[in-house]
């Protein structure tokens, strides 16, 4: 067990406590989960396209996703309830660790004109919500395979309370906000 996991253990719990005012370690915010999910929209017409959602995640996280089916039918859409509409998965403990390091240190540094991440992109209780664009940006995605471009979204849900104390938290463990 080494990397931000030890990290976070021996440096950024007891900055947490002297800035945050802690007495109890178990007080401290911490992560909980990571969820990295993908939506293909076009999965309703195209099944091809779940196939390869279903490749690019693993490759990503290292662990297999679920499927995430409509809840609900929307005509429009020519959606049914229970259609597969694309993937998720949720990372824990180890994995959740290396993959939140190589997202700071390795994937947010590739991004062209990169300014830091949005700092107003919490829910109200301390979780911190990411989209990206395109997949592509991750290096463990073969750029010649890709099918087609798209967009992904991660979740990092913390023990914080406020928001305040969610981006302290992920400040301190390298999150790169921007200045505004």
């Amino acid at each position: 067990m080494a990397g931000l996991r030890q990290r976070y253990r021996d440096e950024i719990v007891p900055r947490l406590m002297e800035v945050g005012g802690y007495k109890n370690v178990m007080e401290v915010p911490r992560l909980e989960k990571v969820v990295v999910g993908i939506g293909v929209g076009e999965a309703i017409q195209n099944a091809r396209a779940l196939e390869a959602v279903e490749r690019d995640i693993p490759a990503i996280t290292g662990q297999k996703p679920v499927i995430t089916r409509a809840k609900l039918s929307i005509a429009a859409f020519r959606l049914r309830t229970g259609m597969p509409i694309g993937a998720k998965v949720t990372l824990r403990k180890d994995r959740m660790y290396d993959f939140m390091e190589r997202l700071v240190n390795v994937v947010l540094p590739r991004i062209r004109e990169f300014r830091g991440v949005p700092r107003n992109a919490f829910d109200g209780r301390g979780n911190y919500t990411l989209g990206f664009r395109e997949q592509i940006v991750f290096p463990e995605i073969d750029y010649d395979k890709v099918d087609k471009v798209r967009g992904l979204g991660i979740s990092i849900v913390t023990t914080a309370k406020t928001d305040e104390e969610g981006r302290q938290l992920l400040e301190f463990l390298g999150m790169p906000f921007s200045r505004d």
